[in-house]
C-alpha cells in the first residue's frame, strides 16, 4: 500500500499541492483524476522522489520513506513507474534501452527480454527508440517500470498514443497486475476508459483533494430513479412526505437521487408510496451519469481553464 499523508509542495509563491493525504492499497487499481493544473504530476513525483514535498510523508508498503524514495536502495522492487513517454536516447535501441536501466538498477538483463515480451515489443527491440510512434514508446516506459517487478506501480496517462488494440492491453495488464496483490495508480484524462480499469478513484482539484471513493460510490452519487406520473405534484409531496429528496423535472417526471440506496430498494419505496398515496405511476426508469458527467460535477468548481 502506498499512503501520502499531508503532501503539500510549493513553487516559489504558487501552492501546487495542498495538505494532499489519500492511500493506494494493494490489490486495486486507484484512478487518479482532477482537471488539469490540479496538481497530479506534481504529487507523482513527489511521491517518487523526484520532486521534493515542501512538506509532508509517503510511505510504501509502512516503511515511512519521508519522501526520499529517489535515494533507497533497491527502489526498482518498491515502485515502478512512467510519468514521461520520451526520456530515450533516440539513437538507442528498444532492448538496449532496456538494458541501460536494468544494469543502473542491478537487474538481471535477462528481464529485459521478458518485459519485452510482456508488453508486445519483442518484434521491435533491436529497432531504434527514434523511430518508434508514441505507443510504443509507451509500451517501451511500461516495460522499462516492470523490469523491477515491483509492488508498487504509478502510471501518468499509460494509454496516450495507443491504439485500440492498445488500450485493451494496457487496461488488462493493469488490472491482472492489481489482481496479483499488487497497488496501482493510475493517472488519465480518458475517463470512459478509467471507467472500465479503475476500482477506486482519489479525486483532486486546485492541489486539494475533493474526495476519495470506490467507483461504485463515486457513480451512485450521479444515479437517480425517474417516475412519471400524470399527477407530478402529488407524487413529489407524497415522496418528500417520506423524506425522499423528490425533484420535479417537468410536468410528467420527478427524480429521486439512489445516493448510498440501492437503486431497487428505492424503485419498490416509490411504487409502494405512490400505491398508499393513490398517486398513478405510468413508468419507473433509472437514469445513471457515467464517471465523465460525474467527475465534471465533482470538479466544477476545480477547473482552471474553463470555456464558456
Amino acid at each position: 500500500m502506498i499512503t501520502v499523508r499531508n503532501l503539500s509542495k510549493t513553487y516559489r509563491s504558487k501552492k501546487a499541492v495542498t495538505d494532499l493525504s489519500f492511500t493506494v492499497p494493494d490489490g486495486y487499481v486507484t484512478g487518479f483524476l482532477g482537471p488539469n493544473g490540479s496538481g497530479k504530476s506534481t504529487t507523482m513525483r513527489c511521491m517518487l522522489g523526484l520532486d521534493t514535498p515542501t512538506t509532508g510523508t509517503v510511505t510504501f508498503s509502512g516503511d515511512g520513506y519521508d519522501a526520499e524514495f529517489a535515494s533507497l536502495n533497491n527502489k526498482h522492487t518498491v515502485a515502478g513507474a512512467v510519468l514521461d513517454a520520451a526520456l530515450y536516447t533516440p539513437a538507442r535501441s528498444g532492448r538496449n534501452h532496456l538494458r541501460s536501466i536494468a544494469a543502473g538498477a542491478g537487474i538481471p538483463a535477462s528481464r529485459v527480454d521478458e518485459c519485452l515480451d510482456m508488453v508486445g515489443l519483442t518484434s521491435a527491440a533491436d529497432a531504434k527508440v527514434g523511430g518508434y510512434s508514441l505507443g510504443m514508446r509507451q509500451r517501451l516506459g511500461v516495460a522499462a517500470a516492470l523490469l523491477g517487478d515491483p509492488q508498487h506501480l504509478i502510471l501518468d496517462e499509460p494509454v496516450n498514443g495507443l491504439d485500440p488494440e492498445g488500450v485493451t492491453w494496457m487496461r488488462t495488464m493493469i488490472r491482472d497486475y492489481a489482481a496479483r496483490g499488487r497497488a496501482v495508480l493510475v493517472s488519465s484524462h480518458l475517463l470512459s476508459e478509467m471507467e472500465m480499469t479503475a476500482d477506486r478513484l482519489v479525486v483532486i482539484g486546485k492541489g486539494q483533494l475533493i474526495g476519495e471513493y470506490s467507483l461504485e460510490e463515486f457513480l451512485a452519487d450521479g444515479t437517480r430513479v425517474v417516475a412519471e406520473s400524470p399527477d407530478v405534484e402529488a407524487l413529489v409531496i407524497a415522496l418528500r412526505s417520506f423524506g425522499m429528496d423528490a425533484t420535479l423535472i417537468d410536468e410528467e417526471h420527478v427524480h429521486v437521487p439512489v445516493g448510498h440506496q440501492g437503486e431497487k430498494d428505492l424503485r419498490t419505496q416509490i411504487a409502494h408510496i405512490a400505491h398508499n398515496e393513490n398517486v398513478l405511476i405510468t413508468a419507473l426508469h433509472t437514469r445513471s451519469d457515467n464517471l465523465e458527467q460525474r467527475f465534471l460535477a465533482a470538479t466544477a468548481s476545480a477547473q482552471e481553464y474553463r470555456t464558456h
